[in-house]
């Protein structure tokens, strides 16, 4: 069976992107990265690419008329690569329309919140303020809504008293480390299986 490739998306730091990498390195993936993106020309998370000899590029925003015209170039580069699985990986940008219709039930995300709760860019800073006890990961795919996807997995993270962001991010990225690459490997061995909302992982022989 030929290797899962992944495209993955960054914007930031690219803690994620590198964990996958390392992961995949180790064996613990059965996928290869083909290509990483950035939508920002100085995130680290090209640098940590470099340092793992992955294919990366910067595709501008700016440089494009409209956000559909964006998506459009990205879509080319995506399958240029001939990407499987597109991972979200810091990506701050929110998926378009024709960019979900093309890799419908192909495009992974991880959030730091227990889904349907505190969806957005703040879920961790919007978990505290609201004074949850219990806040988490979620790993889904995308669809057109804000984190709105079908989920693939989900793992609880309590919070202590006195916890800030900063105490708990640390506890969060944990699970994140953990999670994102068992769900991304469940999708390169062919073991998911969607059901209307529902995400079933199956066992094959792979």
């Amino acid at each position: 069976m030929k290797p899962c490739r992944l495209g993955i998306l960054v914007s930031g730091s690219g803690t994620n992107m590198e964990n996958i990498a390392i992961q995949i390195e180790e064996g613990d993936i059965g996928g290869e990265i083909a290509i990483v993106i950035s939508n920002v020309a100085g995130a680290y998370a090209l640098v940590r690419a470099k340092s793992h000899r992955l294919n990366s590029a910067f595709i501008d925003p700016c440089s494009f008329p409209d956000r559909e015209a964006y998506d459009a170039e990205l879509i080319r580069v995506l399958e240029e690569n001939r990407v499987d699985l597109v991972v979200l990986a810091g990506y701050m940008l929110l998926a378009g329309h024709e960019f979900v219709n093309r890799f419908r039930y192909r495009i992974m995300n991880i959030h730091p919140a227990l889904l349907p709760s505190f969806p957005g860019t703040s879920g961790v800073g919007d978990a505290l303020a609201y004074g949850a006890k219990v806040t988490g990961v979620t790993v889904h795919f995308v669809d057109e809504g804000l984190d709105t996807g079908p989920v693939i997995l989900q793992e609880a993270v309590p919070i202590l008293e006195g916890d800030t962001e900063e105490t708990l991010y640390p506890r969060i990225h944990e699970v994140e480390y953990r999670l994102y690459p068992q769900a991304i490997d469940h999708f390169c061995r062919g073991r998911l299986r969607i059901e209307g909302r529902r995400v079933r992982i199956v066992e094959n022989s792979d």
